[in-house]
């Protein structure tokens, strides 16, 4: 929003700006520069894009980026967006960014969120009321690392963080790259946190490697508490992915965990195809759950087709969950689905999925409506929009009543 009334870029790239040794220094010295001529204020006007996801936090709804404070938006009635301005949920201490990827319990209307930092804590665990007041800080001091962390699971009585490979370092960006890397070497762990911990004198971490968490779609507990079970996408080719996201390969993994004896009990891939954004009915969230939908990637980076995965289908009865299909027509480029029930108190796939579609041979943006329960994931209803929706981002679907 700063860059765009001031007509040019302020932020420096931690991905791709930093290019040899002068152009950081100078990078970084306009930056310097334009907050001491009041430019811009980082602490009032913020620092992030606010352009990753979408949330509904305690009847409101925000913007996400992990780089800054949400902001919060309203959809006015003519169907405009209106940016009222960052916010820090009444937060009692130091508070400057957070997830993009916050957990909302579903029964409790709870938020459940973190943040990484270049400086210990490396993590800080959070909770946000249903009231949209947010609690105490819980700082993860047995994070040794800055890592990349994006984004993570709740249970009911849990919450799951993959430290990853990924790893930040600012002392690159004197090296004239960048500070973001992966760790060759670095195991990647599992560690796990009582979601109503006042400190992390209780959490455990476990070694998983190879095991990259890029989106999380579902985590719940079984055989009383004794089990958690983590559905995520890993990043398989992680040593590739800061070269380019059309170069990542990412595959639907199951992990089970042993609470009891605090050890991983195993892994298996869900599908052999290249599957991410991966979505369940929101009412099973952290709970379990039978049905996932996850969008197939094709390189050039592009979602291809829309898979339903039944996760029941243990390893000996199928060595792929998927059970229903729906590929894009050619020249499609999807987005990321989102599950609207048909009826909550029905099956658990009784619903549609929608998500957006760009049509790169007629430059057109559509909307689409899939019936979640069809064997071939029929499309029921096809809108025209009026203007283009970039693909690669994250959605979310609101209700009239929650705007209301």
């Amino acid at each position: 929003m700063v860059e765009r009334y001031l007509g040019h870029p302020i932020f420096p790239s931690g991905f791709a700006s930093f290019n040899g040794l002068m152009a950081s220094t100078a990078r970084i010295g306009l930056t310097a520069a334009r907050v001491l001529t009041g430019q811009y204020n980082p602490v009032i006007n913020g620092s992030g894009t606010a352009n990753t996801s979408v949330a509904l936090i305690g009847g409101k709804l925000y913007a996400l980026g992990e780089g800054d404070l949400p902001y919060e938006i309203q959809v006015t009635s003519d169907g405009d967006i209106v940016t009222i301005g960052r916010h820090d949920f009444q937060s009692s201490e130091p508070f400057a960014s957070m997830t993009a990827h916050p957990k909302v319990d579903p029964d409790t209307g709870e938020t459940f969120a973190f943040r990484f930092h270049v400086i210990p804590p490396f993590l800080t665990f959070f909770r946000i009321g249903s009231d949209g007041r947010k609690g105490p800080d819980v700082p993860i001091f047995s994070m040794k690392t800055s890592a990349m962390i994006h984004d993570f699971a709740v249970t009911k009585n849990y919450a799951i963080f993959n430290d990853v490979q990924m790893v930040i370092s600012p002392v690159e960006i004197l090296r004239g790259r960048p500070p973001m890397k992966v760790d060759p070497v670095k195991v990647p762990r599992l560690g796990v946190i009582d979601r109503y911990a006042k400190d992390e004198s209780g959490m455990w971490w476990i070694d998983v490697p190879g095991f990259n968490i890029l989106h999380a779609v579902n985590a719940w507990e079984e055989d009383d508490g004794e089990t958690i079970v983590l559905v995520a996408s890993n990043l398989t080719s992680v040593d590739l992915t800061l070269e380019g996201l059309d170069l990542a390969e990412l595959m639907l993994e199951e992990v089970r965990i042993s609470v009891k004896a605090k050890k991983l009990v195993s892994r298996r891939t869900l599908s052999t195809k290249i599957l991410d954004l991966g979505v369940i009915n929101p009412a099973y969230a952290g709970k379990k759950n039978r049905y996932a939908y996850a969008i197939v990637i094709a390189k050039p980076r592009k979602a291809v087709e829309l898979v339903k995965l039944d996760l029941s289908l243990s390893s000996e009865d199928c060595h792929d969950c998927i059970v229903a299909s729906r590929k894009y027509e050619a020249g499609w480029n999807g987005s990321e689905p989102f599950f609207v029930p048909n009826n909550p108190a029905s099956d658990e796939d009784d619903g549609f999925i929608v998500t957006y579609m760009h049509d790169e041979k007629t430059q057109e943006s559509k909307f689409l409506v899939i019936d979640a329960k069809s064997p071939t994931l029929e499309i029921v209803a096809t809108v025209k929009l009026p203007g283009r929706v970039p693909t690669g981002f994250h959605g979310l679907f609101v209700s009239q009543s929650h705007l209301t």
